[in-house]
């Protein structure tokens, strides 16, 4: 077992019943390994990018619970805290939590990408988004060009959509 499979299990807990949001982070993670092991990074950023694809979107669930709507920003405001503390609580370092707290809590602002990690992570869930919201290929195509900087992120689109 991984170290990042607690993160996985915790959030298939967290998740349970909604077998939509299941789905979801569990391509985005898989997506998002996928491309870190092409890019060849470090194991630390490695295991932040998966533990990212895991919890990128743990601010769902407390703001539909309390505002009936999910918005990007919502997302952010409300996933920073929680990403953090299941980070933490699953025994992994201060540094690791404050990396996977900073991209939850900013991976809906596209003009702020500073770093392998958050870029990453953008790319594995527009992959999946694309597909999940039926997006057209002219779509796909203009998400990868203003999007896209990995040299696997974009040859994953491009075979996925067709580019």
């Amino acid at each position: 077992m991984k170290k990042t499979d607690i993160i996985r299990d915790k959030m298939l807990e967290y998740y349970a019943s909604d077998p939509m949001r299941i789905q979801h982070f569990i391509k985005v993670e898989s997506f998002a390994s996928i491309i870190a092991e092409r890019e060849k990074v470090d194991e630390e950023t490695a295991t932040v990018i998966s533990i990212l694809g895991y919890v990128h979107d743990i601010g769902i669930k407390i703001a539909e619970e309390k505002y009936g709507r999910s918005t990007g920003k919502l997302q952010e405001e409300l996933g920073e805290i929680p990403a953090k503390d299941m980070v933490l609580s699953c025994g992994f370092a201060k540094e690791i939590a404050d990396r996977v707290s900073y991209v939850t809590s900013h991976h809906h602002t596209y003009t702020m990408i500073d770093n392998m990690e958050y870029q990453v992570l953008v790319e594995a869930d527009f992959l999946v988004n694309i597909f999940e919201d039926e997006m057209d290929r002219a779509k796909a195509i203009s998400i990868r060009d203003k999007i896209f900087k990995t040299k696997s992120g974009t040859e994953l689109i491009n075979q996925m959509y067709g580019i």
